[in-house]
């Protein structure tokens, strides 16, 4: 478990280019509001946002996360979206004929209620019951889901950096250049960058697998907090190296597990 301390920012401390950022939503649009509003009392309307991806499934309305996030777009707000693998395997779906994601396990499909995907095609007004046929689920989605929501779902970015940050969804490969990492592990990888302890070019940010409560492991951050769940999203900012939870209290800051031996 990450040790936190309580730390308020001093009103007269200037701020130094803070960037927020949100771990995995699943469909829960009321936490979505929350965090907005958490780090719009941190750091105004025009705080810069990075979104970790996995808008989608699970929760009870993606749709309405995508159109939330989409209006935002529109309206120029400074936010960065990121593709997550359920925003992936939901775009793959959507496609003629419906794309399959392979490296599920062969007794999963993204319908199933273990992944989600059948909250979020319910979101949208189609029943995804799995005793009925895919034809005709794929043929109501095709109908009752918005081509801008599945070019939305393409169209999000893979990673994002500053001088000293790496964001992306899953994570990374451990000795591969930021550069030269494929889409598929940063939206997929776990074992290999959650066992690798030593440090990476920069610190990486990520959601993907779910934690307890944000937690920073000196070389990685990880902000899936289990909102797809039903457990709280998060909300983090990170500026002058360091990063803090945001609560209704205030900042919480994330010490490194190693620093709070």
């Amino acid at each position: 478990m990450c040790i936190t301390i309580k730390r308020m920012i001093p009103s007269q401390v200037a701020m130094t280019n803070p960037i927020y950022a949100i771990g995995d939503i699943h469909g829960q649009l009321a936490e979505l509001h929350r965090a907005i509003a958490l780090i719009e009392a941190d750091g105004g309307q025009d705080a810069k946002i990075v979104f970790l991806g996995d808008y989608t499934d699970r929760g009870p309305d993606s749709r309405s996360v995508i159109e939330f996030l989409m209006e935002g777009q529109a309206q120029g707000r400074n936010w960065t979206l990121l593709k997550g693998n359920h925003d992936d395997m939901f775009w793959k779906f959507m496609q003629i004929p419906p794309q399959h994601e392979p490296f599920l396990p062969a007794e999963l499909h993204w319908l199933h209620p273990r992944l989600g995907g059948d909250t979020t095609l319910g979101s949208y007004g189609v029943d995804a019951d799995g005793k009925r046929r895919m034809t005709h689920i794929h043929a109501e989605a095709l109908e009752a889901v918005p081509q801008s929501h599945v070019d939305f779902l393409n169209n999000l970015q893979m990673s994002y950096e500053t001088e000293n940050l790496f964001f992306a969804h899953a994570g990374i490969i451990p000795g591969v250049a930021l550069n030269e990492q494929s889409e598929f592990d940063l939206m997929w990888v776990r074992q290999e960058f959650h066992n690798h302890q030593d440090p990476h070019p920069k610190i990486i940010v990520h959601g993907h697998t779910p934690v307890s409560q944000a937690t920073h492991y000196g070389n990685r951050v990880n902000l899936d907090s289990g909102a797809g769940y039903g457990k709280p999203l998060t909300a983090a900012v990170f500026e002058n190296d360091a990063v803090y939870r945001l609560a209704s209290t205030g900042r919480d800051a994330l010490i490194p597990l190693h620093l709070a031996k």
